[in-house]
């Protein structure tokens, strides 16, 4: 029927020589589901068909060999190649199950061995720092179902009891609690692990919350660092300017005291917050072009137009100076050399009039 699950396409378990018990009962479960179990456990003879046989004795007939087929087929793919060399002269599936079970199931003798020995190592157990309630649980029931499949009981009580007494301190006001709350000889196994793992989980979001917290106030501290760095390089920066702007104003006051006396129209007033040269007078330019510059913005906020831009030569005390770039102002009141654009044009060198 489409849609239905095919339990046939679901490969058995593999036998590799270790482990019997836990075998034996997946494989029994895998044969049981595929209606195989029944051929292994009996191991009926298939009688031979009766001369003239029916439709419905044939049918039968078929059913019985095929099963029986069937059965040491998956018996075969359930074991090893090693294991399959010593089973595959064998006739029957249930001739396989019980060589099987008579090679390493053992004898009753060898089976108490066995489960004296899984006890003691269930004894030993002790839970490591690094281990959580989870995983040392699984270490005893590992062990604990190992004796069941040789046929001894193992109760979970007895988990319990062990866990109760194997933990380490931390889990030590979880118990605390448990015993003021309930009676630890009825304790359920699953109530036990729930209260150890919500224990451990409350712990593990606090030590989140504390990593988060520690790496908050790292980035802070490396905020405050990477601030007094800049703090550091700004007040450098501004001892550079204020040792520059003494050094421009000197030269400022030395070139003012030179043309003081000057006319209007000849003299110049050097301005460290210019960033132009401007002019009023057209008649001092070599030439004057066109400029992109419409307007410049003076010093009480207001907007003056700026008619061009050229090339003009002025008289100095070290004889005619040319200077470039200046704009052409009509409505500006004084000359204005711009120091920024001095020093760029002359770098290295200062302007006596």
């Amino acid at each position: 029927m489409e849609g239905e699950f095919n339990f046939s396409s679901v490969a058995p378990p593999v036998f590799d020589g270790d482990n019997y018990q836990m075998w034996a009962v997946c494989m029994e479960t895998y044969l049981d589901a595929l209606d195989l179990w029944e051929v292994v456990e009996e191991d009926y003879e298939v009688q031979p068909l009766p001369a003239n046989p029916t439709m419905a004795q044939i049918k039968i007939y078929k059913e019985k060999r095929t099963r029986k087929s069937k059965a040491k087929a998956c018996l075969f793919a359930a074991v090893s190649p090693t294991i399959f060399t010593r089973i595959m002269s064998l006739k029957s599936a249930k001739d396989i199950w019980d060589y099987l079970k008579e090679e390493y199931a053992g004898d009753e003798r060898i089976k108490g061995m066995q489960a004296l020995n899984l006890i003691s190592e269930f004894e030993l157990q002790r839970m490591k720092d690094s281990e959580t309630i989870k995983d040392y649980s699984d270490r005893f029931l590992s062990i604990a179902n190992k004796v069941r499949l040789l046929g001894f009981g193992f109760t979970d009580s007895r988990i319990v009891e062990k866990i109760l007494v194997t933990v380490p301190e931390r889990y030590e006001t979880t118990i605390t609690t448990l015993e003021n709350t309930k009676d630890l000889s009825k304790i359920s196994l699953a109530e036990l692990l729930n209260a150890l793992q919500a224990l451990e989980q409350r712990r593990q979001m606090r030590d989140d919350k504390t990593i988060e917290g520690a790496l908050a106030a790292k980035h802070q501290n490396d905020f405050k660092g990477s601030g007094a760095i800049i703090c550091k390089e700004k007040a450098q920066q501004q001892e550079v300017d204020a040792q520059v702007a003494n050094q421009e104003d000197e030269d400022q006051l030395f070139v003012a005291s030179c043309f003081a006396n000057s006319s209007s129209t000849e003299s110049w007033l050097i301005d460290s917050g210019c960033t132009n040269h401007m002019t009023n007078d057209k008649e001092l330019f070599r030439d004057l072009r066109p400029t992109d510059i419409t307007k410049v913005r003076i010093g009480n906020g207001d907007f003056i137009s700026v008619k061009g831009k050229g090339t003009i030569t002025i008289s100095s005390s070290a004889g005619p100076k040319k200077i470039s770039d200046v704009l052409y102002a009509p409505e500006i009141d004084q000359n204005l050399l711009s120091v920024g654009n001095s020093q760029s044009e002359n770098e290295g060198q200062k302007f006596f009039f």
